[in-house]
């Protein structure tokens, strides 16, 4: 892992189409076989630890990673933008990622918030050169208000998914979840990380720790992704 921690992300400005600049962050290990473009979540930004650990674990698996902030995110604001904003931002950062990676496959998502707008921007119009979608715990509900609500334009994205969710995650009851995930038939993975929330964390009595999670959602994620770049 030290070897992985000396790969030093690239500092990067993104223009966005409703002229927002926004900060990314990219890293780019020796032989790297496809890009993650990855959005964070509604409450923190690109640096924040568990994005750092994600972007680290994916290039010790060939990885490369463009991390990028919303535009509230970068002006410091906690309100996250409107749809239309952060759609348009997925947009800039996936053309910025098919520009610095040399043709590398590209896979988009990100955590929570930035997942979800994610798919929504593939929905909406595809997102050009992506061959797939990987959430880290994919937001289906508010927590305390069990809903599907969340995965309708779901059924709009026409390439493979990757659902990577804590069986304890309290934005996603598996009750609604395995449904939801069904309904998308064959183009949708869903991997289940026993007795982790919506942060990945896991109690003591679980067995394992954090780090141990971890390394079994980064490996699924490699998996997937050697799949879908294998066609």
């Amino acid at each position: 892992m030290d070897d992985v921690k000396a790969v030093a992300a690239q500092p990067l400005q993104i223009e966005i189409a409703s002229a927002d600049t926004v900060s990314a962050l990219l890293t780019t290990p020796s032989q790297a076989r496809a890009c993650y473009v990855f959005a964070h979540g509604a409450g923190a930004g690109m640096t924040h630890a568990s994005m750092e650990v994600i972007a680290a674990g994916l290039a010790e698996r060939g990885m490369a990673t463009l991390r990028y902030q919303f535009p509230y995110m970068e002006k410091g604001s906690k309100r996250p933008d409107a749809p239309a904003v952060a759609h348009a931002a997925v947009r800039a950062a996936v053309a910025e990622a098919a520009r610095r990676c040399g043709g590398l496959p590209l896979i988009a998502g990100g955590k929570s918030f930035g997942g979800r707008m994610t798919s929504q921007a593939q929905a909406t119009s595809a997102l050009p050169g992506v061959r797939g979608l990987a959430f880290f715990a994919f937001p289906l509900h508010p927590a305390g208000k069990p809903s599907s609500d969340r995965a309708r334009h779901l059924a709009d994205v026409a390439i493979p998914m990757l659902f990577l969710q804590g069986t304890r995650d309290a934005l996603a009851e598996l009750s609604l979840l395995e449904p939801a995930v069904k309904k998308l038939g064959k183009l949708a993975t869903l991997h289940l990380v026993k007795e982790a929330d919506h942060s990945f964390h896991v109690l003591a009595r679980s067995g394992r720790n954090d780090r141990e999670v971890m390394t079994e959602v980064l490996d699924a994620f490699a998996a997937w992704a050697d799949r879908i770049i294998a066609g």
